[in-house]
């Protein structure tokens, strides 16, 4: 079956793009439901969403090759990554009854700035990527409840993670972090210090917080020269690490690089160039990682390879749609089902959510730069 795809671009604000199954009039419009994915979709960080947004794409046109009676049109909303954007495009989001669910938002500090907006809406949220702890503990001011959810583990598995994999095989490691200031990155810091005391012969040695904003690390580095450290981990995300680990390399620092998951995209190693060689970083894998044969299909359907939280993004979008089909065509019923949904993950987990919206599981993986290219190590035990 032939299927048409309409895309209408916006920068900051919505964009539909609808998947036209064939099917009467009159079926259409009693079958046609609309979810959305929330992302960044332009500006440094649009890689990531523009993988999360294929993979939820993907999981659309198969629902509906399995599915030809239904049509599924699927809202896109560009918040950049950026609270401040996220906070004027959340509203009219909410605003939109068609929406029955959001996949997303993509990171942490878009997610608790669209919050007041969909709780009020009552719009249920499955994230693929938004890693911060507070979000889902309900004795913080950023707690999600009862809308949010995410199928990613949280930043207080994933720090001490970080923390073991940065170091592993360096003799004596000295340690030294760095945040970008964001909601995210800061309390993420946090968790790899507190992974440190945990390492074997590691040493927190120093670190820093300099804004996402900066081009000029020479301060940071003069710093990291200054403490010693032969282990550098940045907690913040990818475009301003690429930066970061060039000027580290040009100053003739040999510390490992190492990142967590906003690190995690292979836009750093384009970007970064060299620089980017033995990095390493925590994340988790696209497609290719799960079957040859449903990455092959992702490629041949969406013209590109899966990517960074395709899984997550696919499976949440799955979540959805599984609940479309059920019956659950009103945002009540459809909170209702993914709080309650119990299934399996393309992966093989079993994807269940506990009271306050966190997964079941919640593993992260290691990757290294080699020959410009981010490559699966291993989960991270």
């Amino acid at each position: 079956m032939k299927k048409r795809i309409q895309i209408s671009l916006a920068i900051a604000t919505a964009l539909a793009i609808t998947l036209t199954g064939c099917s009467s009039s009159d079926d259409a419009a009693e079958n046609t439901f609309t979810i959305a994915y929330q992302g960044p979709l332009s500006g440094g960080e649009a890689s990531t969403g523009t993988d999360e947004q294929n993979a939820v794409k993907y999981a659309i046109e198969l629902f509906m090759e399995a599915n030809p009676e239904y049509t599924i049109e699927l809202v896109s909303v560009d918040d950049q990554g950026d609270p401040a954007v996220a906070s004027t495009v959340a509203p009219g989001t909410a605003a939109n009854e068609k929406i029955l669910g959001i996949v997303g938002p993509a990171y942490s500090g878009a997610t608790i700035a669209s919050l007041p907006f969909y709780k009020d809406g009552g719009l249920v949220m499955i994230s693929p990527s938004a890693t911060r702890v507070s979000i889902t503990d309900p004795a913080t001011p950023d707690f999600g409840g009862p809308v949010f959810h995410r199928v990613v583990g949280k930043d207080d598995k994933q720090g001490p993670a970080l923390a073991k994999y940065a170091t592993d095989g360096v003799a004596n490691a000295k340690v030294f972090v760095v945040d970008d200031q964001s909601s995210y990155a800061v309390p993420l810091r946090e968790y790899v210090e507190a992974g440190l005391k945990s390492v074997a012969g590691a040493s927190l040695v120093g670190g820093d917080s300099v804004i996402n904003t900066a081009t000029d690390y020479a301060p940071t580095i003069a710093k990291i020269k200054t403490s010693g450290a032969n282990v550098v981990i940045y907690t913040g995300y990818y475009s301003a690490a690429a930066i970061f680990v060039k000027q580290l390399r040009d100053s003739g620092s040999k510390a490992v690089f190492a990142g967590g998951d906003g690190v995690f995209n292979q836009e750093f190693p384009k970007l970064a160039g060299a620089a980017a060689e033995d990095s390493r970083i925590t994340g988790v894998g696209g497609l290719a990682g799960i079957s040859a044969d449903l990455e092959a299909d992702f490629q041949e359907k969406m013209g590109v390879s899966s990517g960074v939280y395709s899984v997550e993004s696919f499976d949440a979008a799955n979540i959805l749609l599984e609940g479309i089909k059920a019956g659950n065509t009103t945002r009540e019923t459809m909170l209702a089902w993914v709080k309650a949904y119990e299934g399996t993950s393309v992966s093989g987990n079993t994807i269940k959510f506990d009271e306050n919206g966190d997964i079941s599981y919640g593993l992260f993986a290691g990757f290294t730069t080699k020959d410009g290219v981010l490559v699966n190590t291993g989960i991270i035990k």
